[in-house]
């Protein structure tokens, strides 16, 4: 057997060859993405990994003592990421004398880029490569569970996955099988993590390119208490940008990379963002893990702040009241327009009342009917509908899906009862968001203070840091922190005030609140001094 010095020493001379084969399989990356079928691309979640971004989530690996590596590629494509991890290795970056890969692919068709992938590693690195083609899920979940007729699998030292993005159905074969592993979830990327992460030995480190939906929202729940209790977090990188990790698939989605290291002590981790998978802006921070892992939240929701200083709302100590605590609820809005089908009108007539979707509000007021919006503007009053539909008043609506259009996430609005003045019911649409108080209408300065809140920057740049999906749930509005009750009247009395202010002076209340320690617990709103543009601060009174 070569020394482990001899056998780096090899490795190292070797790397000018080894380098130029990651271009080759650029190449046939692209190659084989252009020519397999979309329809099948799209059933079993396939995007394949850009070279870049391949060779920084083996960067994300920290060299150990080992002398042998098990590494675990799942959901192989045509081997990116195992070609990235070689690639470290033959330039000195470990100590392995022997490198086993163990590649998982269950589309056949890619097998013969994958095999030509680490054939032309194997003529330079002492490398054990194994192509399976079976199903990654019923393989881990047989091994795990020790069934006696599954091959077994070996405890990993590595694992390195771009898993497939695919939701599981309740009632299907995969869904069982990872509930025979303890394993609860709902995509087959959780899935895949979650499998491999079982799969490595102790202290076995992983690096995943995933969606970053699973950080929060109830759904993945059971994942996020499944990979907290058994790894810590080491890394996580977050890109800006929406559409550039893999922009060759047309992918729309908020990706995070992750580095978990199992069975170790939780410390600090470090954040990474940049804008593309050129990586040319990155910056980084290191983070406590209480800020990524808010402590005493039940749902375990993971934070992925994107600067080491503390945000607006972080900041504040005003702003630590709950929903519940203020006195008010959000709910989704009631009426799904497909069940209700029937009772449906494109506009307004005798017997109906107003139908309100989030293409009605624009500059944060409703404006309704609208022809225009190929919606129905109204829904008829009925022993059917009526349980649906709230009594007319003042309420805060979000739309739970951003317009293309815009760059904000939380956009808020809000609902005045002089818009329906024939009108004693409203109907929401599902695709909204409705502030209520027990399915009421609001106080007038509350539901402007609520939507003058929400619509602050400081509110939204923070809900990016927990939110990783286009919509913004009722239960993510329900988890956050708010000013108190009074706080928001006045917040609410200066907006209605100022008519429309502007969001440079919606900003600057919030700042001036803070800074001013205008928001106190005790501080009643009429205590506010105001000079019809902004707070000065307390106001004395003679």
């Amino acid at each position: 057997m070569k020394s482990t010095t001899h056998f780096r020493q090899e490795c190292q001379g070797a790397t000018q060859e080894v380098i130029p084969l990651l271009s080759e399989i650029e190449q046939s990356r692209l190659t084989a993405s252009n020519a397999a079928d979309p329809k099948k691309k799209s059933q079993l979640g396939q995007f394949f990994t850009p070279a870049k971004i391949a060779q920084f989530m083996a960067s994300l690996f920290v060299p150990g003592a080992k002398d042998n590596c098990r590494l675990l590629d799942a959901g192989a494509g045509i081997g990116s990421l195992t070609a990235a991890f070689l690639e470290r290795w033959a330039s000195g970056a470990f100590n392995f004398q022997r490198v086993e890969v163990d590649a998982f692919e269950i589309d056949n068709c890619l097998h013969p880029y994958l095999n030509q992938t680490l054939e032309k590693y194997r003529q330079h690195l002492n490398i054990a490569p194994t192509i399976r083609g079976d199903d990654f899920v019923h393989a881990a979940v047989d091994s795990l569970c020790g069934n006696l007729f599954a091959e077994p699998l070996p405890r990993y030292t590595h694992a390195i996955l771009n898993p497939p993005y695919k939701k599981i159905r309740s009632n299907s074969a995969h869904r069982s099988a990872l509930r025979r592993a303890g394993i609860e979830t709902v995509n087959l990327y959780s899935a895949f993590v979650a499998l491999s992460l079982s799969l490595l030995e102790d202290r076995g480190q992983l690096v995943a390119i995933i969606p970053r939906s699973f950080c929060n929202g109830p759904y993945y729940r059971p994942f996020r208490e499944y990979i907290l209790e058994r790894a810590a977090i080491r890394r996580m990188h977050l890109f800006a940008s929406r559409n550039k990790a893999f922009k060759d698939d047309d992918v729309l989605q908020e990706n995070v990379i992750i580095m978990l290291e199992r069975g170790a002590h939780q410390g600090n981790v470090t954040v990474t963002t940049s804008t593309d998978d050129r990586f040319a802006d990155m910056e980084m921070h290191s983070s406590p893990f209480d800020r990524i892992v808010l402590p005493g939240i039940p749902e375990r929701f993971i934070h992925v702040p994107t600067s080491s200083e503390l945000g607006v709302i972080e900041r504040s100590g005003a702003i630590c009241c709950t929903l519940e605590g203020i006195g008010i609820k959000v709910s989704t809005g009631p009426v799904v327009d497909f069940r209700l089908k029937k009772h449906l009108c494109s506009m307004p007539d005798a017997g109906t009342v107003p139908l309100l979707y989030p293409g009605h509000f624009r500059n944060r007021i409703a404006e309704w009917p609208k022809p225009e919006l190929n919606k129905p503007n109204a829904i008829r009053r009925n022993a059917e509908t009526e349980k649906w539909l709230y009594p007319n008043g003042f309420y805060c609506v979000v739309r739970r899906f951003s317009s293309k259009e815009e760059k904000r996430r939380i956009v808020a609005s809000v609902v005045s009862p002089d818009r329906f003045p024939d009108d004693e019911v409203l109907g929401f649409e599902n695709h909204l968001d409705v502030f209520h108080e027990e399915r009421r209408g609001l106080p007038e300065a509350l539901a402007h203070g609520l939507a003058t809140f929400l619509n602050t920057t400081a509110v939204d740049e923070n809900f990016r840091r927990f939110n990783g999906h286009t919509q913004v749930n009722a239960t993510d509005l329900r988890l956050m922190k708010y000013p108190s009750r009074k706080n928001l009247i006045a917040l609410g009395e200066w907006a209605m005030r100022c008519h429309e202010p502007i969001q440079r002076l919606i900003d600057e209340q919030l700042d001036i609140a803070w800074e001013t320690e205008v928001w106190v617990a005790e501080a009643p709103s009429h205590l506010i001094h105001f000079d019809g543009e902004r707070f000065l601060g307390p106001y004395n009174e003679p």
